[in-house]
């Protein structure tokens, strides 16, 4: 059974099933949409409980999967609000290729539920939702959007999730899967480039602080050792187990290894939980969180442990003020949310889910079939897609997934991330195995 309406924040509508055909129309670029709204403030109405009606036939379907409940909702819920809220926002303006006028375009019916963060729920779900006539599959872990790659591949439907598993972006492995960010193994050699730039002298020693799960092992075996190794970097890694509520051991370890730098690839509450830690072991290194725990619930969480702490994040928090937030801020106002209560997870799910659309807009207005080897050729044509300032733009090509490459750093100052650093890209690509997609142990 998908959620009931209190399984999720109460200003997201209720988007019911509906595998009914879809119909080719012309349809106009969904970008000048995002932009007009960004810039000129226009009134968004988004009529709360609105649904599909599954006799029409101007809807295509979208399954999704998230984590609302099991160990990694702590940015779980906020990103599944973003990908459900910018199908709310398409939905308002008629659709995809709307013209903001009921009935112009073609209508997301988002199918979704939570599934734990559990690989086997997550595979019969994805079934489920393909079997009702899902054409596209908005995933969430690196456990789960690997397990179904396959699947996803025989099934020609294109995917994205929230994670940034730098193999998911290889087509030659995983040809209908998509990275929108920055992989993370980019951010990871961009944080070590930072690292290997400033320090004073000597080989730097860097801790990665890692969740104890393919996530957590990504960005060091798919391609960061080898990079670490050619910045003359000395690494160590040092699982954090899942459950556990007292990092101190690990953190001893990480310092007896010699560690200057700590860089931190959990989400929120883990990663709070360990800086407070370390805090009080007064150890004294430069801490780096790369994308899931760099946002509003680690500051909230760690309190003053938080200050001086270094962030690696694609996404800015919606309060960013760039063309492609202001739409976001703009949508929660009214709908009488509070943007402040957001993160960047929700940036990070409503521009995932806005690319897609953009694809299948392109799709719709060639006059094809919305189906999903002509979607995955759609988003192969990306190039430079500007996503409102929020992101590095967007390139895809038939040999290259990993959409956007590089990201800002911030740090904690004063309770709030602050931006360090324009864009930036890791220097270099180690050209090795791993580099190519090794396997996660």
């Amino acid at each position: 059974m998908r959620p009931s309406a209190s399984d999720l924040p109460p200003t997201e509508p209720d988007l019911r099933r509906n595998a009914g055909p879809k119909r080719l129309r012309a349809a106009r670029s969904l970008l000048p949409m995002l932009a007009f709204a960004a810039f000129s403030g226009a009134a968004l109405g988004c009529p709360g409980g609105e649904t599909a009606d599954e006799t029409t036939a101007d809807v295509v379907t979208v399954g999704a999967i998230f984590d609302l409940t099991g160990p990694t909702a702590d940015v779980g819920v906020d990103y599944a609000a973003g990908v459900r809220g910018f199908a709310d926002w398409t939905n308002s303006r008629g659709g995809i290729g709307g013209d903001g006028t009921e009935g112009s375009g073609v209508r997301i019916d988002l199918l979704f539920q939570d599934y734990g963060y559990q690989v086997a729920r997550a595979e019969q779900l994805y079934s489920q939702f393909v079997g009702e006539g899902a054409v596209v599959f908005m995933g969430w872990g690196t456990g789960d959007t690997e397990a179904l790659a396959t699947r996803v591949r025989d099934d020609e439907i294109p995917f994205s999730s929230a994670s940034l598993s730098h193999r998911l972006g290889d087509p030659s492995e995983a040809p209908y899967n998509f990275l929108l960010a920055a992989s993370y193994s980019d951010q990871f050699r961009i944080a070590l480039d930072w690292i290997a730039r400033n320090h004073d002298e000597g080989a730097p020693a860097v801790a990665l602080l890692h969740n104890a799960s393919p996530f957590g092992l990504s960005p060091a075996r798919q391609g960061g050792e080898e990079f670490a190794e050619s910045r003359g970097i000395e690494l160590s890694l040092h699982p954090m187990p899942r459950g556990a509520v007292d990092f101190t051991s690990e953190l001893i370890r990480a310092r007896q290894a010699g560690a200057e730098y700590v860089i931190f690839q959990n989400t929120s509450d883990p990663a709070a939980r360990a800086m407070r830690n370390a805090r009080s072991l007064g150890f004294e290194a430069t801490f780096i969180c790369l994308n899931w725990c760099a946002n509003r619930q680690f500051v909230d969480l760690a309190g003053e442990a938080a200050e001086g702490v270094m962030g690696a994040m694609p996404f800015p928090p919606p309060n960013a003020d760039v063309p492609g937030t202001r739409v976001i801020k703009g949508y929660l106002a009214a709908r009488g949310d509070d943007v402040e209560e957001r993160t960047n997870a929700f940036t990070q799910g409503w521009w995932t889910f806005a690319v897609f659309a953009e694809a299948m807009e392109r799709v719709l207005a060639s006059g094809e079939e919305l189906v999903g080897e002509n979607i995955r050729r759609a988003l192969e044509g990306i190039t430079d897609f500007d996503m409102g300032g929020v992101a590095m733009p967007v390139t895809f090509t038939p040999t290259d997934h990993r959409g956007a490459k590089g990201l800002r750093i911030y740090r904690v100052e004063q309770g709030a991330w602050s931006p360090m650093t324009d864009f930036l890209e890791a220097d270099a690509t180690p050209d090795s195995e791993a580099e190519a997609g090794g396997e996660v142990r």
